[in-house]
């Protein structure tokens, strides 16, 4: 996991990139009929979800665009039918690469009205204009699918001004999209409408509705439970506590960056996109900037 390339979290990489990238895929079964997808021998983009039913396939995310026609014959191949709906969680590339491509083969692309604007002004994180949402929501939306109830819902201002988690309560699990890194810092897009007092709020949502039996899928990192969650925003709470000690004391950046309130979680947290230094700096501004 703390070896993902950091420019693949951003946007659908180059192919340049292409020997770092995952040549196939693997499914775990969460619950009967629901899926965890994810890269195998590198990195295949978020986590993705799988609903295999009698009557419709769901994905949830569908991962970088280089990798879109190797994930789609590997989730046809798996679901036994083609894709019918996908479900994106946010804008970022590693998410919706693959929207234009599952389009063409005639899945339909639900999303957030703030994903579909950010990628009406540059598509190309989704394959190109192709993979432009066709179906937008504003708090939420809710499927019926194979006897099962899917609650898609906005969380606001979080990881992005974009964000959806998908909760099924009849069968207990939670799709949290990038509102949960799973045992590493996360990456909170300040200039993508992104907010740590929206996050911590959103991960607050996702453990109301989560008990201990919950199967928790998320957007990076291993399969996931309520305390696995908890223990996630006790880490991102108390790193912010630790920062805005020093911010209000009037520290600068560089007085914090020195100060390194954040050792204590270096070496479990820490990994090659989002390090120790960039969750400071992330907090530091947010501190300096959030009303």
């Amino acid at each position: 996991m703390k070896n993902l390339l950091t420019a693949l979290l951003l946007i659908a990489a180059s192919t340049s990139y292409a020997q770092d990238f995952a040549t196939s895929f693997k499914s775990t079964e969460v619950v009967p009929g629901i899926y965890m997808v994810e890269g195998v021998d590198g990195f295949g983009g978020g986590n993705m979800g799988l609903l295999v039913g009698e009557n419709y396939i769901v994905m949830i995310d569908d991962g970088l665009a280089p990798l879109a026609p190797t994930l789609l014959a590997y989730v046809t191949e798996t679901a036994g039918r083609p894709i019918n709906f996908m479900i994106n969680t946010h804008v970022h590339g590693d998410h919706v690469g693959g929207n234009a491509h599952f389009a063409e083969k005639g899945t339909v692309v639900f999303a957030h009205d703030n994903i579909r604007k950010r990628l009406v002004a540059d598509s190309s994180s989704a394959g190109g204009d192709g993979g432009l949402p066709v179906v937008t929501f504003g708090d939420g939306v809710t499927f019926h699918l194979n006897n099962i109830e899917a609650r898609v819902f906005h969380i606001p201002q979080a990881h992005t001004d974009g964000d959806a988690a998908i909760f099924f309560p009849c069968v207990n699990v939670i799709h949290t999209g990038d509102l949960m890194f799973n045992g590493i810092f996360p990456y909170i897009d300040l200039d993508s409408g992104g907010t740590v007092a929206g996050y911590i709020a959103g991960q607050q949502k996702l453990i109301s509705l989560a008990d201990d039996e919950t199967k928790i899928i998320p957007g990076h990192g291993p399969l996931a439970t309520k305390a696995d969650l908890q223990r996630n925003l006790l880490v991102l709470t108390d790193s912010q506590a630790r920062v805005k000690l020093l911010v209000d004391q009037g520290r600068t950046i560089e007085e914090v960056l020195e100060a390194n309130p954040l050792s204590v979680y270096h070496e479990d947290y820490n990994w090659s996109f989002i390090t120790t230094e960039r969750m400071t700096r992330t907090l530091y501004r947010a501190l300096t900037t959030e009303d």
